[in-house]
């Protein structure tokens, strides 16, 4: 149960967990990101969130963005060891150095994709025919065909942390996949 106030909408059920994540429900997820930048972004958030909730990642988003400087491609692309140790000392984002290696790493990555239409364009080329249908959370898939292959293709391309797991949860997130349940309102608007 939680000690929302009732505004008469019916969202996914996660969504109602805090303000937080009900705001992120009702105006993030789900929506397309048509930037480089944004989607380097949405993809390092996935990284830092494997084997942690999402909830986490956006309490600590703000300090992610500071520390890596509004994911600028050019500054993570070329982080010194240096770079990294700051970093690792940084309280304020998850200190785990595999991850902070693979922002460093897949933005190298995204930078060299340019050269064959970009970042955006390739996530993009493996959204779905159609999205599933769920009419509660446990119907909603964690992983498809399309995830794990956009996680292969993307591990070939030399980017880490990129499971068919978290991959599925980006499509989702940029609206590449629509799995807000059937009574959710945002449904039929993503």
């Amino acid at each position: 149960m939680n000690d929302l106030p009732d505004d008469g909408l019916t969202r996914c059920a996660w969504a109602d967990s805090s303000e937080m994540m009900r705001s992120y429900h009702d105006d993030e997820w789900g929506r397309p990101i048509v930037g480089e930048q944004d989607m380097f972004e949405r993809l390092s958030l996935e990284a830092f969130q494997a084997g942690l909730s999402w909830a986490t990642i956006l309490r600590k988003r703000l300090a992610f963005r500071e520390a890596f400087r509004e994911f600028d491609l050019d500054y993570c692309a070329g982080l010194t060891e240096t770079g990294i140790e700051d970093l690792m000392g940084n309280a304020a984002i998850i200190r785990a150095r595999a991850k902070i290696e693979a922002t460093r790493e897949n933005a190298i990555a995204t930078i060299t994709l340019r050269e064959d239409g970009g970042l955006v364009d390739l996530i993009g080329s493996f959204a779905p025919a159609a999205s599933p249908a769920p009419s509660a959370q446990s119907e909603v898939p964690t992983r498809s065909p399309e995830s794990e292959m956009l996680a292969k293709e993307l591990r070939r391309r030399g980017f880490k942390f990129v499971g068919p797991t978290n991959m599925y949860a980006l499509m989702e997130a940029v609206g590449l996949v629509n799995t807000h349940l059937i009574g959710c309102f945002r449904r039929h608007a993503a």
